[in-house]
């Protein structure tokens, strides 16, 4: 399996409160990615697609926020009051590899 594999382990017997505002944002985040891609073959000013890659790093740093805010709100939560140790690891895991 890849770092970039996730196999979910835990069930979810709780709600994640913020799963379509995350999909929402991934999706602009995407069309947002798809407009850098046509002004870099377009051969548009460098200045400005390091200014737009600029803005999808930050759309993409603020959607990964939201998602560990939900992470921690539901699952975390959820797997402390079961007692599972094991979700603060891959916690630990996930945030080392985000944080790099």
């Amino acid at each position: 399996m890849s770092d970039h594999d996730h196999e979910h382990t835990h069930e979810h017997h709780h709600e994640h409160k913020y799963r379509k505002q995350i999909v929402n944002r991934l999706s602009r985040i995407e069309g947002h990615v798809r407009s850098v891609k046509e002004m870099t073959a377009d051969g548009r000013d460098c200045s400005d697609i390091l200014l737009q890659i600029a803005a999808v790093r930050k759309a993409l740093d603020n959607a990964a926020k939201l998602l560990l805010k939900d992470h921690l709100e539901s699952c975390v939560v959820d797997a402390l009051q079961r007692g599972e140790k094991k979700t603060l690891e891959d916690l630990n895991k996930a945030l080392d590899h985000f944080i790099r």
